[in-house]
């Protein structure tokens, strides 16, 4: 009786030590992101470097045309930016802030992916100072419409 409860507790000490080792090991995988991109953009740069600071895995592809990818994962070019990225099947499109992807990749909505239009400063990659232009992150349906995902540097009413 007495070797049984001392192998359930070590059983037990060592799940303890290996749950956290196990996640470790596992939410890479989870946060692994391909980022097409013009191998001359600096604030394409500042996204990924943005992304690998919020725990992405971040595999860049210089290409010359990014509307391609933007159109592959869904994302009308009315929605376009200077990178697309591809997260979990998602396309990823412009400036988006990185704890938006982890929203969307926990809710998992039925979705082509989000995009933030344009360039706006302030958006992750686009700091200017003191600028922080307001933008929204859209969720952008496989038809091809679009609602708020979420909204930053919005005026306080």
């Amino acid at each position: 009786m007495a070797d049984r409860r001392n192998f359930l507790r070590i059983l037990g000490a060592s799940s303890l030590t290996l749950a956290p080792v196990l996640a470790m090991a596992q939410s890479p995988k989870l946060l692994a992101i391909d980022v097409y991109k013009s191998p001359t953009c600096g604030c394409c740069e500042d996204w990924v470097k943005h992304l690998r600071a919020n725990g992405f895995t971040v595999t860049t592809h210089d290409v010359e045309d990014t509307g391609v990818y933007r159109t592959k994962y869904g994302i009308p070019d009315r929605f376009g930016s200077c990178h697309t990225g591809v997260i979990a099947g998602y396309g990823i499109e412009g400036h988006v802030p990185a704890a938006d992807i982890k929203k969307l990749l926990a809710s998992k909505p039925q979705a082509a992916g989000l995009a933030v239009p344009g360039m706006p400063a302030g958006s992750p990659g686009m700091e200017y100072g003191s600028r922080k232009d307001p933008f929204d992150v859209l969720l952008v349906k496989a038809n091809g419409a679009a609602s708020v995902f979420s909204s930053y540097n919005k005026a306080k009413s």
